[in-house]
């Protein structure tokens, strides 16, 4: 612009950079793998693959429904199901991880999350909006066994990659759902 100082011209090119780069950030969080993509909900799955599965997904989604109500019962039984329809649904053992983490029992956590785990490795690896989960439960679950130095870099690890859902260290049903 002409009559305007160098400096102005400047500033208004650098503030533009900013919101360009602002931008650019943002759309970069929303890449796979990106630290702040949005982890895995069980519902956008009931969709996905073939009928077996899809059911399964289904049960998943009645059991956290259940869970988020406080229904505990019901929602054990629904993770059960879903894992009896189909025992290679990885997302049905990180939803009764979760469910064992909620409440305290490690070992039991810990048998679901190797599952999970082995049944992604199988499938071609950890889909990296899962990863999240899975690292932050296994955080949950060193924190229930007083391993705080493992429970504090994991928990943190998953706070980076969502800290919309972990930045209180906890994964609720309704997060999951």
């Amino acid at each position: 612009m002409p009559g305007t100082p160098r400096r102005s011209r400047f500033r208004s090119t650098e503030a533009i950079l900013l919101v360009v780069l602002g931008a650019l950030s943002g759309a970069c969080a929303a890449l796979p793998g990106a630290p702040g993509r949005d982890p895995i909900h069980i519902s956008e799955l009931v969709d996905q693959g073939d009928p077996v599965r899809r059911a399964s997904q289904r049960l998943l989604v009645e059991g956290l429904e259940a869970d988020a109500a406080g229904a505990d019962a019901r929602a054990k039984g629904r993770y059960e199901r879903a894992i009896q329809l189909d025992p290679t649904n990885p997302y049905a053992y990180l939803t009764f991880a979760r469910f064992e983490v909620e409440r305290r029992r490690a070992t039991q956590a810990r048998a679901w999350l190797d599952q999970t785990y082995a049944l992604f490795d199988a499938a071609g690896g950890l889909p990296s909006r899962v990863e999240a989960h899975v690292i932050g439960l296994g955080g949950a679950v060193e924190a229930i066994r007083g391993n705080r130095t493992d429970a504090a870099r994991d928990l943190e690890r998953a706070r980076r990659l969502a800290p919309v859902v972990w930045g209180d260290a906890y994964l609720s049903a309704e997060e999951l759902l």
